[in-house]
């Protein structure tokens, strides 16, 4: 029996600021999207070059404080072929990513950038993309 994944959702505040950085930092599109009046949400899904998992981002129309991340949740990742000009990218846009790193000494391997909610993305070399 195999469990494909599907889509992992985050809660965001700001709907058009969440859309705008991950359309900007990762060229995500959104694929679908679907306003719940009735329940005070609406649920934006985004995908990246056509893949079948989507990024599902949540908004809430009465949340007043930032949503607590919490210590559980860490990251998702994305690949890239060049990472340094990637890194480069998200520095010229203003999204203040951390320093290239690797796991150990020798070729730096990831970075993160985090979006308008918090929320980290790990970008790592994927050389067979």
């Amino acid at each position: 029996m195999e469990y494909p994944m599907i889509h992992l959702c985050i809660r965001v505040m700001d709907l058009e600021a969440s859309e705008k950085f991950y359309r900007e930092a990762f060229n995500f599109e959104v694929s679908r999207k679907k306003d719940f009046p009735d329940g005070g949400f609406t649920l934006s899904y985004m995908t990246s070059a056509g893949l079948p998992f989507e990024l599902e981002l949540t908004y809430n129309y009465d949340q007043q404080e930032p949503y607590v991340i919490g210590n559980g949740y860490s990251h998702m990742a994305v690949g890239v072929k060049d990472l340094e000009a990637s890194h480069q990218r998200h520095v010229d846009m203003g999204f203040e990513p951390t320093p290239l790193k690797g796991l150990s000494a020798g070729k730096k391997m990831f970075y993160f950038v985090s979006d308008p909610d918090g929320y980290r993305t790990e970008v790592v070399r994927r050389e067979g993309l």
